[in-house]
């Protein structure tokens, strides 16, 4: 089964981080998402959020101009 992606690369936070939390808190237990940023706040913020906010979150790529993140909703 193929990981559904959201691509935030063209938005900035706060948007961006509003948009991730819409998209996440519609996961079920154990789904998962890719995220790809590149809004210096966002690759801050989103990745925090989601850490405190019931969701497992692996670093899949991060480089200067892209970070990808795997984010799971924990069981």
């Amino acid at each position: 089964m193929e990981i559904p992606k959201l691509d935030l690369t063209e938005t900035r936070c706060p948007l961006a981080l509003l948009m991730a939390k819409r998209t996440c808190a519609q996961l079920g237990a154990g789904q998962s998402l890719t995220i790809h940023l590149c809004d210096a706040g966002s690759r801050k913020d989103i990745p925090r959020y989601l850490l405190n906010h019931g969701f497992q979150v692996h670093i899949q790529s991060d480089n200067p101009q892209l970070l990808v993140i795997t984010v799971t909703r924990r069981l």
